[in-house]
């Protein structure tokens, strides 16, 4: 087996993909398409035109861009071909499990009705076994919404919860921690769905949310959370208790010049399940394998380690231990002959 970590390697090694944003996937030949399809003026004529609007340089301004754009998002039809233009490339990536978060808030907000979103994206899931993708959906709350109306998008969801596996929570951080949405997450485990929560990187009371997320709402996963180094009372935690954080080096790296590879390497170093995901692709400018290959180019990361960051995938999934294994056997096979 060659020790170099290539491009190819990275792009082919069988991955599991936890941190994905489907309204994230908008590439702008797509977002063109919808508007003109939906009649929408959106004030762009071009690709490239759509292309230089997918510019910002910290959260604010990125989500001051990324919402705007789901305004071509309207019908059915629409969110499925959004998710399922994202899965063939999932499947170009060797993808073979994802869990696709969906903010209906954003939607539900504009007009579009919950059933409209999650009845399209839920078709897409399915489509893609076609394509050899294990797919799955989970469900986020805007954390600069209301938690009202965090509640009341639970309890919308409650007649769709056999289509999606679990609840997230994403947006804006500042001044919006994960506490104040204790009880929607714990309403949503009553009804026996999965938990995540997103810990944004270098925020404002960084580990104070961690903490909360972690030791208070009992999330069974973290996006993000890197910052968590700075308490290794916490990183212990994780390890101990092996809960999964999902890292994206690529979206990272238009906060933090070092993509917080330092951080997941010393997480690794201490069996911490860290791994390696996209978040919102069309606007950080790589799928999952570019960000796997960035930071394995940009940290010197050796195969072992690269490998590790999938396994890691694989195990801190919200799959059967079965679908584990077999995955994992795929992983270790790939290893073998390359």
């Amino acid at each position: 087996m060659s020790k170099k970590v290539t491009k190819e390697f990275t792009a082919n090694l069988p991955k599991a993909e936890l941190h994905l944003h489907i309204e994230g996937t908008l590439e702008p030949d797509l977002k063109l398409k919808l508007a003109k399809r939906n009649h929408i003026d959106i004030g762009q004529d071009t690709i490239e035109e759509v292309q230089k609007t997918y510019e910002y340089d910290d959260l604010a301004s990125f989500l001051s861009v990324y919402y705007p754009a789901m305004e071509v998002l309207q019908k059915e039809e629409d969110f499925y071909e959004l998710a399922f233009e994202y899965l063939k490339r999932a499947a170009s990536n060797n993808v073979r499990h994802v869990e696709i978060f969906f903010d209906p808030q954003a939607h539900t907000s504009r007009g579009v009705a919950f059933g409209t979103v999650i009845n399209g994206l839920y078709r897409a899931v399915v489509d893609a076994r076609a394509l050899n993708v294990d797919a799955a959906l989970i469900m986020c709350f805007l954390r600069d919404f209301s938690k009202e109306s965090a509640r009341k998008t639970l309890l919308e969801s409650l007649p769709y919860k056999d289509k999606f596996i679990g609840v997230g929570l994403d947006s804006d951080e500042h001044n919006n921690p994960p506490l104040k949405f204790a009880r929607q997450f714990e309403d949503a485990a009553a009804q026996g769905l999965h938990l995540t929560a997103h810990c944004d990187i270098d925020q404002k009371e960084s580990i104070d949310h961690i903490r909360q997320a972690l030791e208070i709402m009992g999330v069974e996963r973290l996006d993000h959370g890197t910052n968590i180094v700075e308490d290794p009372d916490l990183v212990q935690f994780v390890a101990n208790k092996k809960i999964g954080l999902t890292s994206c080096p690529l979206s990272n790296g238009y906060v933090s010049p070092e993509m917080k590879g330092k951080e997941v390497l010393e997480l690794l170093a201490q069996d911490v399940k860290v791994s390696i995901h996209s978040d919102d692709p069309a606007y950080f400018g790589g799928y999952i394998g570019d960000n796997y290959y960035a930071i394995a180019k940009n940290f010197d990361l050796t195969k072992d380690q690269v490998v590790q960051l999938a396994k890691n995938s694989f195990e801190t999934s919200w799959i059967s231990d079965e679908k584990k294994a077999l995955y994992l056997k795929e992983l270790d096979e790939y290893v073998t002959a390359n």
